[in-house]
C-alpha cells in the first residue's frame, strides 16, 4: 500500500511548488510539482528484482498507460498476434524481394533485397490504393472482415512475387500484380486500424493505444527483417525453400491477424451485430456486449442471415426492397418512424432512412424479430402481424435500449455499408 508524506510546500505570492514523496513494500519515488504547473518524478530507493524493473519498463513502453486497466478485454491477446503478424510479414517481405530480384536476372545479396524492397513496391502499388479508398464504407461496416481480406491480398502478392523465379519472361506481369494487390492490403489495413484501436480505448486513450501498437510493430518488423535475412541466407537460398518457407509464414501471418480480429470487441453497430444483439435478446432476454460477441462474429460472411432476428437484410434499392403498392400501408403501420420493413419469401428488407440511427435499426429490426415468433412463415407476415409487433417493440425498446448502450453499444450512427437510404 503507497503511503504519501507531503515534505514541504513553499507558497509565494505568484507560484506553489508542492513536493512529496509515495512509499510502497520496494519503491520510493518523489514528485514535485514545478511551479509552471509540470510534474517531475524522481526514484529515491528500488528494491525490486531487476527483472521486475525489465518487466516494469517494458509494459510503460509498449503497452498504455495504466494497462490493464486502462483498455478493454482482448487488448493482451490482439497485441500477442499483432506481434506475430507483423515478423511474419517482415520476413515474408525479405523473401518476395529477393525472389523479384532473381526473376529480374540480378543476384542480390539478402541485405540488397531488405533495401530495395521499399522501391519495388511502388508503381502499382499506387494504383491498388486508388481503387481500393472506393471502398471505405463497406470497411467502416465490417473492418474485421477487410482487415483479414488485407493480409490475405498482401500474403497473395507477397506470394506471386516469391514464386516469379519460375516464369522470369513474365517479370513485369507477375511483379505489377502483385503490388497490385499489396496497394489495395494497404489501404484496407490502414483504413480499419483506427476503428479496431477503438474498440479497446477504455478512458478515451486513443492516441495512447495507437502509438504503443506502432511501437510493438515496429520492434517486430525490424525483427522479422532480420529472420528473413537469416531465412534468404540458408534455407530459403533456394526457389525450393521459399516454396516452403513461404507458405508457412503466410499461414502464420493469416492465422494471426484473424486471432487478431477475434479478439477486438468492437462496439458499433452493424448488420451483423445488431442481428446478433437481437437474436440473444429474443431467446434470452439479456443484452450481448460487444466483447461477448467478439467470438461469435463470423468475419469472411458477415451477410448471413439470422432467423432468430426476424431474417433482416439491408442495403437492397428501395424500388426492389420495398413494393410501390404496399408503400402507404407501411407508413401508416410504421408512423414516424425511420424505417421500413418488407417481407418477402426468404427474407425480410429493412429500409433506413438518410438520419437513421443505430437505435432506429435496432427498433426495425425488433419488430422483424417478433413477427418472426408470431408467424413461422415470412409469406405469412400481414398487416396486423406487422402492427402486433411493433407494438410490443414499442413496450421494451424504453428499458431495452439503455441496457444497450450501458453494455457500451454505440447507437448514435448504424454502419451498414451501403450507403443506401431513403428520404420522403
Amino acid at each position: 500500500m503507497h503511503k504519501n508524506e507531503p515534505r514541504n510546500a513553499l507558497i509565494e505570492d505568484v507560484a506553489v511548488s508542492v513536493s512529496w514523496i509515495e512509499t510502497s513494500d520496494t519503491v520510493s519515488r518523489h514528485f514535485q510539482f514545478q511551479p509552471d504547473g509540470q510534474l517531475s518524478l524522481k526514484v529515491l530507493d528500488d528494491s525490486r528484482p531487476f527483472v521486475h524493473k525489465i518487466t516494469e519498463s517494458f509494459v510503460n513502453k509498449f503497452f498504455p498507460s495504466g494497462f490493464p486497466y486502462s483498455v478493454n478485454e482482448g487488448y493482451l491477446r490482439y497485441t500477442q498476434f499483432r506481434a506475430l503478424q507483423h515478423f511474419s510479414s517482415a520476413a515474408l517481405s525479405v523473401l518476395s524481394t529477393q525472389s523479384l530480384l532473381y526473376a529480374a536476372g540480378l543476384r542480390p545479396t539478402p541485405a540488397q533485397a531488405t533495401a530495395v524492397s521499399w522501391i519495388l513496391k511502388d508503381g502499382m502499388q499506387h494504383v491498388g490504393k486508388l481503387i481500393c479508398s472506393n471502398l471505405g464504407a463497406q470497411m467502416d461496416s465490417e473492418p474485421k472482415r477487410w482487415r483479414i481480406l488485407a493480409d490475405v491480398l498482401y500474403d497473395l502478392g507477397t506470394g506471386l512475387e516469391i514464386f516469379s523465379p519460375l516464369c522470369p519472361q513474365l517479370f513485369l506481369e507477375t511483379a505489377g500484380l502483385g503490388n497490385f494487390a499489396k496497394g489495395m492490403a494497404v489501404v484496407a489495413a490502414r483504413a480499419t486500424r483506427l476503428t479496431i484501436y477503438s474498440s479497446f480505448a477504455k478512458e478515451g486513450n486513443l492516441s495512447d493505444l495507437f502509438a504503443k501498437g506502432e511501437a510493438i510493430s515496429t520492434v517486430f518488423n525490424v525483427l522479422g527483417l532480420g529472420a528473413g535475412i537469416q531465412l534468404a541466407s540458408t534455407v530459403c537460398s533456394s526457389i525450393q525453400g521459399k516454396m516452403i518457407a513461404g507458405p508457412l509464414l503466410s499461414i502464420i501471418h493469416v492465422y494471426s491477424v484473424c486471432e487478431e480480429m477475434r479478439a477486438a470487441p468492437v462496439n458499433t453497430l452493424n448488420p451483423q451485430r445488431t442481428a446478433m444483439i437481437v437474436e440473444d435478446f429474443i431467446k434470452t432476454g439479456k443484452v450481448s456486449s460487444p466483447v461477448d460477441l467478439r467470438y461469435k462474429e463470423d468475419l469472411l460472411f458477415p451477410g448471413q442471415l439470422i432467423k432468430d432476428a426476424g431474417n433482416v437484410k439491408v442495403g437492397r434499392d428501395f424500388h426492389k426492397a420495398i413494393k410501390r403498392s404496399r408503400l402507404a400501408e407501411l407508413k401508416e403501420i410504421f408512423p414516424d418512424e425511420k424505417f421500413l420493413l418488407s417481407c418477402g419469401n426468404r427474407w425480410t428488407d429493412m429500409v433506413l432512412e438518410h438520419n437513421a440511427t443505430g437505435e432506429d435499426a435496432l427498433r426495425g429490426w425488433l419488430v422483424a424479430a417478433y413477427a418472426s415468433k408470431m408467424e413461422k412463415s415470412i409469406s405469412e407476415w400481414n398487416s396486423r402481424t406487422l402492427q402486433e409487433a411493433y407494438e410490443k417493440m414499442k413496450l421494451v425498446m424504453p428499458t431495452l435500449l439503455p441496457e444497450i448502450q450501458a453494455k457500451g453499444w454505440h447507437t448514435d450512427r448504424f454502419l451498414d455499408g451501403s450507403g443506401k437510404r431513403f428520404g420522403f
